[in-house]
């Protein structure tokens, strides 16, 4: 099973569609997929047809990740109806919002990876919807992933914000998850012939050179259509839907590229640095850990991870 988490520091880029134009992908392509809504507006749950009230949601599972709860908070797409395969989204909540913490402890940041670990074995791809914030919802989406594509539009504000999500990723990767990597920066919302959006394209490719990915998303009121209904972008009718879609088809293939062969245990992948790190500073906020992981040699924080002389930390 795979993670790959959906991105960015600024709303209304388009963030929620990209996640489910990869769902559709992903659906279509006959892998089976969850898709976590850990945005509180809840809108990747709508857009897959899990409409009414849920007797557990993601804000449970975040709170206690245990194998019933998790079980519970999962329910299937309505868009399973449509042909054969699974889909499924764990449920969001507009009460995630008050587990937004700025400063989230490391016992909070690894409870999404602890619930993921518990169904590893019922999916291929899990994405993840994140919130457009670098609080404690979206770095414990990072913590459990092991991509992590930014979602930006040709824009200023854009830009500034993407610039932004790369440096927090970086520092979290640093000091706590060397297997997380940024797969890239995703252009949404191109207008084709526009002046302005050429110009930021042109600037983000400038500034981040091959992090850029190479598709590019135009602006097709066919997305809020499908999205609208409750419907997967593959198999909605149109020329422009069938050519929107197969850009979605080539940025999971870039996924999957990206990610090969490799498909670890998620408990293996907990290294032991982070089990001893969650177990004696599980208290202690995760900035506090990043400063602490980012200042003291590696002599210290082989006394903190308890590791004996001349043994290495687990990378």
């Amino acid at each position: 099973m795979h993670v790959l988490s959906v991105s960015s520091l600024k709303g209304g880029v388009g963030k929620t569609t990209v996640a489910l134009g990869l769902a559709s992908a992903a659906f279509n392509q006959g892998l089976r997929t969850l898709v976590v809504d850990l945005d509180p507006q809840c809108d990747a749950t709508t857009g897959l047809g899990a409409i009414g009230e849920f007797a557990e949601t993601v804000a449970d599972v975040l709170q206690s990740p245990r194998h019933n709860v998790v079980h519970r908070a999962i329910v299937p797409s309505t868009w399973n109806k449509l042909h054969s395969g699974k889909i499924d989204v764990l449920v969001g909540s507009p009460r995630t919002q008050t587990l937004d913490s700025p400063s989230p402890t490391i016992q909070e940041i690894w409870r999404l990876e602890v619930a993921l670990a518990k169904i590893e074995a019922d999916y291929d791809l899990v994405i993840i919807d994140t919130p457009p914030s670098v609080n404690g919802l979206t770095r414990t989406a990072w913590v459990a992933s092991d991509r992590v594509i930014i979602v930006s539009e040709p824009s200023l504000f854009s830009v500034v914000a993407a610039d932004r999500t790369m440096h927090a990723l970086a520092e979290l990767r640093r000091g706590l998850t060397d297997r997380l990597e940024t797969l890239g920066i995703l252009i949404n919302r191109f207008r084709p012939q526009s002046t302005e959006g050429d110009f930021r394209v042109t600037e983000l490719r400038e500034k981040y050179g091959n992090r850029i990915l190479p598709q590019v998303i135009e602006e097709r009121t066919v997305l809020q259509s499908a999205q609208g209904a409750g419907r997967p972008i593959h198999g909605w009718p149109g020329e422009s839907a069938t050519e929107i879609a197969l850009v979605f088809d080539s940025v999971l293939e870039y996924v999957q590229q990206s990610l090969g062969q490799k498909n670890p245990s998620r408990l293996a992948r907990n290294s032991r640095k982070v089990l001893r790190l969650n177990r004696i500073m599980r208290g202690q906020s995760l900035d506090d850990v990043l400063k602490l992981e980012a200042n003291e040699s590696m002599n210290e924080i082989a006394d903190i991870l308890g590791l004996g002389e001349g043994e290495e930390p687990t990378k």
